[in-house]
């Protein structure tokens, strides 16, 4: 058969750089059977294939592509995935969910990467990564996320299943590895590997051990390790675990990242006074992270968009995102620093002149902290 493999984000999504897991092992899978494999660049040839997966993860798109209902409902189409079906979405069939990735899917699209300059290191987890889940599952129940309808983290796939011997690194997507009660087996499989590794999505924090630290930190942990801090009600607990990281691991040099939730109202009701008090809250959760020398990283929930203060949740993640820029300047002097005309000052001197008691957070800076 001739299998076609769509990666939707690739095609929706502006600047996307990782690869779709599903679609790397349908593709294994395939290949070992013996068929034809091919990654489709646009949907105009779908019907020279017997077979065509379009996977998605992510449900936003603001690019060009061109996916419609009509060819969701051809009858050689199959599509899945997160960003399609989002909490609901079907897992793969095991024998599908337990197959090698195929690392090489992504070949061509990269040659014509590489011809237009593209970045080595915006191309990293293509080229020098192996991806998998070595746990799924969670049991925060948190309402924004796809695990939400998760109770607990179970051991998933083994690391040989998806480790290739030609990548150098590691990459683990597990939605909460600390809180499956198998974490400690597993993790030694890691180290013993010998190779560095990070936990793409992030850890939790708000459980970590000091035995789980170092055992982490013993590793080739990747300089960036990311936890999460989604909301300011747990900033004690987040507080004291950071003293605890800070005082267990040894390595001065080791870079800890804080995702940082925003936009997000567990009310449901998005007025006026919520995004005043989410902007506020970023910050608070933002000074806290720069007590403790962490690098906070924004995560915007889709409902920003309809915020009245959009710009502000804009510079706020242009500010934070980039670890250059956040460990030189405050917030108010990477907006002061753009000519008056532009949107980044503008929206920066509007919402001020309207709510100068937000003024306080706008100079904490994590520099000479």
């Amino acid at each position: 058969m001739k299998i076609g493999i769509i990666d939707a984000d690739l095609l929706e999504r502006r600047n996307h750089r990782f690869p779709n897991l599903a679609a790397m092992k349908i593709s294994g899978y395939y290949k070992e059977k013996g068929n034809s494999v091919a990654l489709l660049f646009d949907y105009e040839t779908i019907s020279d294939f017997d077979r065509v997966y379009i996977s998605k993860v992510f449900s936003g798109t603001g690019g060009t592509g061109k996916l419609t209902e009509e060819i969701l409902k051809r009858p050689n189409v199959f599509y899945g995935g997160t960003g399609f079906f989002y909490d609901q979405a079907q897992p793969l069939s095991d024998e599908i969910e337990h197959q090698m990735p195929d690392y090489h899917l992504y070949d061509r699209w990269l040659e014509k990467q590489k011809t237009k300059n593209v970045s080595a290191n915006s191309l990293k987890f293509y080229q020098d990564y192996s991806i998998g889940f070595l746990t799924r599952g969670c049991f925060r129940h948190c309402p924004f996320c796809v695990n939400k309808n998760s109770s607990r983290s179970v051991p998933a796939s083994p690391l040989e299943e998806f480790m290739d011997s030609e990548k150098k690194k590691l990459c683990f997507l597990d939605d909460n590895f600390l809180a499956c009660s198998e974490w400690e087996r597993i993790l030694e499989s890691v180290l013993n590997s010998g190779k560095p590794f990070q936990f793409k999505q992030g850890l939790d924090i708000r459980i970590i051990t000091r035995k789980q630290i170092k055992m982490l930190f013993a590793g080739k942990i990747l300089e960036d390790t990311y936890f999460a801090f989604d909301d300011i009600k747990d900033a004690e607990v987040i507080e004291n675990k950071l003293e605890l990281l800070r005082s267990t691991v040894e390595n001065p040099k080791a870079r800890i990242k804080a995702y940082v939730l925003c936009g997000y109202d567990r009310t449901g009701k998005w007025n006026i006074n919520f995004w005043l008090n989410d902007i506020e809250d970023c910050f608070r959760r933002i000074q806290i992270l720069i007590k403790y020398r962490c690098l906070p990283y924004l995560m915007r929930y889709q409902a920003y968009q309809q915020s009245p203060f959009r710009g502000i949740y804009i510079n706020l993640a242009r500010w934070c995102n980039q670890p250059a820029i956040f460990a030189k300047k405050s917030f108010h002097e990477f907006c002061a620093e753009h000519k008056p005309e532009s949107a980044t000052n503008r929206y920066y001197v509007e919402f001020l002149k309207e709510y100068p008691y937000m003024e306080k957070w706008f100079h904490i800076k994590l520099k000479g902290q």
